[in-house]
This record gives structure tokens, C-alpha cells and sequence, in this order.
């Protein structure tokens, strides 16, 4: 049994899997809602010792009404665990890591001695999601650039919005892909034009250092509307209202999506613009001519937005360089588990390892 996690500053996914060689389905699978924790290994200790699930067989013998109380209530086990891998919103380094969003110290060596397991691996949430990407099938991708990648493998790029940007590069090592872990959704923010020189200017009142994380991530969406909200003076009430009591970014991103409000269809214009922009930024500095994958928790949300071409003019616009640009195929993750599965991947192996 190995176990696999993926650790955000908003939630805490973990999953048990049988996995030997081969992409398999969770035994178990459990979200945390992370702030509610002091660590990650108080949540371990939680997801660990649960009720042990029942068996398919026993559930196929269950009836709707359960006779024997005993079948209904599993006694807790210990899981027995050979391997285990964390995809971290952080930088990892020595397989140690301080969480970038929450006040979590991460060490692989001290959570493999608390629970018994022989290998346990931190990685960066983008490294996790790269090995993920890797097990995707086609059905959980959507293109939104088909492109004409060449016959010898290169390299692959990754970007990914969400609570904040993570960034990662896929290099081939003549057999397979190997990500690459990046900070880079931290580089300075570049701005393309008038807008995003105010835009820009507006986020230097607030921030010393202005990067693509403070535009490109729930926060940052927020962000370019209060900018627009600003300097258009364009709420509408209503919408207002719904921010100030639900999700800022959840609320704006359905405005834009179902054309309830002007501004929120303007934030995000601005949004998946600078989101293609900074796309195209890693594919050239990775040279990824097999292509971008975008993933993350807010590309799948604004699917019908990164699909009518802003995305990809934004990816485009790079003058003499748009030719080779149009030539990487783009795709969307629309899986949200594709860091767990990395993470899953990478267990697998250690676990394989340890074994052989």
C-alpha cells in the first residue's frame, strides 16, 4: 500500500492506493481543509487511522439495511504503508520544505520515522502535477492548441493557477520525461501594454515586489477587478454585495462567465490574457516544442473563457518567435487530481525500489 498527498495552503488531499506498476483508482480518498490543522502529520494521523472501508465483496453482500453491527462498523487498523510521496505548495529542498502558505514545516525523514514508512518523498506541488501529467488520458485534457510538435521528444512546459502560479519544465532524458521543480510563477511581472502598465503601476502601491502570482492565482483575479473597480468605476452593486459575502474570485469569474457584469467580463479579458502571455514566457525560456499543459484549480473553472482565443493571442504574442509558438500544442488539465496522481506515480516507484 503506498500513500500519496497533495498539500495546498486552501486544502489537504490524501489518497491510499495499491498501485505496483500501472495508473489505478484511490482505495481511499480524503480532502482536509488545511487551515484547520497545525501540520501535515496531524492530518496523517487522522486520515491513517480511520475506519477501515469495507471490502467490495462485503459491499456486495451488504444489504441496503445492515443486520450485523459488526459489518457496519469496521474496527480502525493501522494502515501497513511501504511508500509515500507529498506534492508541496513550496520549494523543497534535502526532502524538507516550509510551506509558502501556511506556517507547516514539512520533513520527509521525520514523517517516515512517526509512521513507519520506509520511503517517503516531498515534492513541489508543479513537480507532482508534471509526473501527473505523464498517467493523463486524452478525456482529461481539453486543446486549445492542437500545434505540430516535432518527431524527436523535447521538452514539455507546465503552468498552473490557482491559490497561487506554480511553474515547472519537462526535459526528456532520451527514455522519459523528468520534471523539473520552478519558482517561477515569482519572476517580475512584464506588462504587454497600456493597461497592464496601470495595472502594474496600481500593484506597486499595494506590493514592493510585483509578481505573476500577484494577477495569475484566485488572489490575483481579485486583484485585476479591484484595479478595473478602481479606475473604471463600473461595479454594479449587486455584484459588490456577492463579493464582500461569498468567494471574490468565484463570484467574478461567474459574473464574467454568464455576462452578468461588464467589469467581470473586462477582469477576465485582462486575466486570461496575461495568463497566455506568461504561458508563452515558459514555453520560450523551456523551449517546450512538445508542448504547454495548463493546470491548476482555476483553468478548468474558466474553461469556456481560456477557450475563445484570449489565451492563446496572449501565448501568440511574442513577434517573430509567434510561428514556432503556434507549432506547441497547448491542453488544458481538466483532471483536478493530476498532482495526486504524480505524487501516486512517485510512490509506486519508491515502493518498487524498496522491494527489488
Amino acid at each position: 500500500m503506498i500513500l500519496a498527498g497533495d498539500i495546498g495552503g486552501t486544502k489537504t488531499n490524501l489518497a491510499l492506493y495499491d498501485w505496483t506498476t500501472n495508473r489505478v483508482e484511490p482505495i481511499r480518498l480524503e480532502s482536509f481543509h488545511s487551515g484547520d490543522y497545525k501540520s501535515l502529520e496531524e492530518i496523517l494521523v487522522e486520515f491513517l487511522t480511520a475506519p477501515k472501508a469495507l471490502s467490495p465483496h462485503a459491499l456486495l453482500e451488504a444489504d441496503d439495511k445492515i443486520e450485523d453491527e459488526k459489518t457496519a462498523k469496521s474496527p480502525s487498523e493501522p494502515v501497513k504503508l511501504t511508500a509515500a510521496c507529498f506534492g508541496i505548495a513550496g520549494p523543497v529542498i534535502d526532502n524538507h520544505s516550509e510551506t509558502t502558505n501556511l506556517p507547516w514545516v514539512v520533513d520527509g525523514p521525520s514523517i517516515a520515522k512517526q509512521f513507519g514508512i520506509l520511503r517517503v518523498q516531498l515534492l513541489n506541488d508543479l513537480e507532482a502535477t508534471a509526473y501527473g501529467i505523464l498517467s493523463l488520458r486524452s478525456d482529461e485534457l481539453e486543446v486549445l492548441n492542437v500545434g505540430n510538435p516535432p518527431k524527436k521528444r523535447q521538452a514539455l512546459a507546465l503552468i498552473a493557477a490557482g491559490t497561487g502560479l506554480g511553474e515547472a519544465i519537462l526535459f526528456w532524458d532520451g527514455k522519459t520525461y523528468r520534471p523539473m521543480p520552478s519558482e517561477g510563477g515569482h519572476a517580475d511581472f512584464a506588462p504587454n501594454n497600456d493597461q497592464e502598465i496601470d495595472l502594474l503601476r496600481y500593484l506597486r502601491s499595494q506590493y514592493l515586489h510585483v509578481s505573476y502570482e500577484r494577477i495569475l492565482s484566485g488572489p490575483g483575479l481579485h486583484a485585476v477587478y479591484e484595479f478595473l473597480r478602481d479606475t473604471k468605476k463600473n461595479e454594479p452593486t449587486w455584484l459588490m454585495e456577492k463579493i464582500k459575502a461569498g468567494n471574490p474570485a468565484a463570484e467574478i469569474a461567474q459574473a464574467g462567465l454568464q455576462g452578468q457584469a461588464e467589469i467581470a467580463k473586462q477582469a477576465l479579458e485582462l486575466f486570461a490574457s496575461i495568463y497566455g502571455a506568461e504561458a508563452g514566457n515558459l514555453a520560450l525560456k523551456a523551449l517546450s516544442l512538445d508542448g504547454v499543459y495548463v493546470g491548476g484549480g482555476i483553468a478548468p473553472k474558466l474553461i469556456a473563457k481560456l477557450q475563445d482565443g484570449t489565451f492563446m493571442k496572449g501565448f501568440l504574442n511574442k513577434g517573430r518567435y509567434k510561428k514556432l509558438l503556434s507549432n506547441m500544442p497547448v491542453k488544458v488539465i481538466m483532471n483536478q487530481q493530476t498532482a495526486l496522481l504524480g505524487a501516486a506515480s512517485v510512490a509506486s516507484a519508491l515502493s518498487s525500489a524498496s522491494s527489488s
